[in-house]
């Protein structure tokens, strides 16, 4: 499928109380200065422009921090499987963010499949939002080659100045398409409009550090022993901030939670992360990576390096979160050209200009 459409501005609004009116609608909104999450709305007034990655990924509505599995009941001998899921649209979805959801389909339906992430992933409707320009400082989507639109969505919105346009991906984008009125087919004129534009995306992106998409594989393929994962190890504070913030980190416990009864209870799946001490920790009270230094290693070869051998592609996908949310301002930038210099790579092999 590959129709466009065109959405004149003032028609936005009442494309997206549209929405609002027939489905339950999440979108980006300010939390604070610099700050933003994905939450529900009633008004397109609510929505924020010109937003930066908010807080929380959208991977929060995939991908719950807490989750029940399992009810059970000691006395009937009987347990229940829980699916937990609500069909929602998920409006102004980044293309960092559609590159995150992309990789948690990946993992999540692997076999053994993960039938409460794939059950409730068909139940979400995606309407994507373009971006012209950086975030800020700490993005470098440019980088992973994620700034440009590759699917994952239902419909993404490309602003065009005095007004949008829509590419369909999927037929439910199609359907709702036709359920709201305010669309007219865009013409030919409109695609070379966005064709121009996504020529000048693509000389704003080119390189926001210097170094190609292609030349990471080879800058992480030995990085095991580099130093910066000393100097990390000590700043570092183990809070676990840089894994719940990125869109494809996905690591998770699994508990079980008797009842005061001691009779019934629950098995929940929560949120965990690879940065935390007992993460790696097995019985006997030994651990895999007792070190911060470890945990710090570890985390960037799961973005830069494992993923490749499995999946062929990068699991960062570039959106800065993990910078923005360090309390040790640990900087995935600063930690990439550090890797660079300490393998010896001059400026013009590593294509650093």
């Amino acid at each position: 499928m590959d129709k466009y459409y065109r959405l004149n501005k003032p028609e936005c609004r009442e494309f997206i109380a549209g929405l609002a009116s027939k489905y339950k609608v999440v979108a980006p909104i300010k939390k604070g200065e610099k700050n933003y999450v994905f939450s529900e709305i009633s008004s397109p007034d609510e929505i924020a422009r010109g937003y930066i990655p908010t807080i929380i990924p959208p991977k929060k509505y995939f991908f719950p921090k807490r989750e029940t599995l399992i009810e059970y009941d000691i006395r009937a001998q009987r347990q229940r499987a829980i699916m937990e899921y609500e069909k929602l649209i998920i409006f102004g979805v980044r293309t960092c963010d559609l590159a995150g959801i992309q990789c948690l389909n990946m993992v999540f339906s692997e076999r053994p499949r993960d039938v409460n992430y794939l059950i409730r992933k068909n139940k979400l409707i995606i309407i994507g939002m373009e971006c012209w320009d950086y975030c800020d400082e700490h993005a470098i989507c440019g980088l992973m080659d994620n700034h440009q639109p590759k699917g994952g969505y239902d419909l993404f919105f490309s602003d065009m100045g005095d007004f949008h346009l829509i590419h369909v991906n999927t037929l439910v984008g199609e359907e709702i398409i036709n359920s709201v009125g305010v669309f007219s087919p865009a013409d030919e004129k409109d695609l070379e409009k966005l064709e121009k534009f996504r020529e000048k995306k693509r000389k704003t992106f080119k390189s926001s550090m210097g170094i190609s998409h292609q030349q990471l594989k080879d800058i992480f393929a030995d990085a095991e022993d580099a130093k910066v994962w000393e100097d990390l190890g000590e700043r570092c504070l183990s809070c676990g901030n840089c894994t719940t913030v990125c869109p494809t980190c996905y690591c998770f416990d699994v508990i079980d939670e008797i009842n005061l009864d001691f009779k019934t209870g629950e098995r929940f799946r929560i949120w965990d992360s690879c940065q935390n001490e007992d993460f790696a920790k097995v019985a006997g009270g030994e651990s895999f990576r007792e070190e911060r230094k470890g945990r710090q290693m570890h985390r960037y070869m799961r973005k830069f390096k494992y993923p490749l051998k499995k999946y062929s592609r990068y699991f960062c996908t570039g959106c800065g979160r993990c910078s923005r949310a360090c309390m040790a301002d640990i900087r995935i930038k600063e930690t990439i050209q550090e890797v660079i210099k300490e393998k010896g790579l001059s400026n013009e092999k590593a294509g650093i200009s």
